[in-house]
Order: structure tokens, then C-alpha cells, then sequence
């Protein structure tokens, strides 16, 4: 399993417009995402990323199974954006 640690940049953190970004990214890629005190949920419904309270600042951990990690890196990289200002 490979992990990504990420600080959430967009100022609503993970909800509505950012969420939709980043579940959409997501989907197809086997991605699951986590906080600290948290199950992992995939990465590509956008409710249970939302259910994950996810706020501007918070550190997520983004997790997949096998060696391919580009769409690991790709998300890792746009959490790492403002996605409010996109």
C-alpha cells in the first residue's frame, strides 16, 4: 500500500464545490482517503468524503493498493491546491 499525507488547502476544506472536484478526480482510481480518528473511505464518493468533516488545514491521508500511485500523486497535488479559487 502506498500513502500520500496531505494539508487540505482550500479554505471550505473538503465540501461541496471542493469535494466535487476532488470525487471526481477520484473515481476509477481505487483511492481511499482518511483523517486522523477516521475509517478511510473511497475517495470517489463524494458523501463519504464529506461525512469525513474534513476542514481547511487538516491533514488527510490518501491510500492505494498496488504500485501504481499517479492518481495518488495527481490528488495528493490537488488537495494541496485552493480548489475554492478554480
Amino acid at each position: 500500500m502506498h500513502t500520500r499525507h496531505v494539508i487540505v488547502a482550500s479554505s471550505s476544506g473538503l465540501h461541496a464545490r471542493p469535494a466535487r472536484l476532488f470525487t471526481t478526480a477520484a473515481a476509477g482510481t481505487g483511492v481511499r482517503i482518511t483523517k486522523e480518528g477516521a475509517e478511510p473511505v473511497d475517495a470517489s464518493s463524494i458523501l463519504r468524503v464529506m461525512s469525513l468533516g474534513v476542514a481547511h488545514g487538516d491533514e488527510v491521508i490518501l491510500s492505494v493498493e498496488g504500485d501504481d500511485t499517479t492518481a495518488l500523486d495527481n490528488l495528493a497535488d490537488l488537495l494541496a491546491q485552493d480548489l475554492d479559487a478554480q
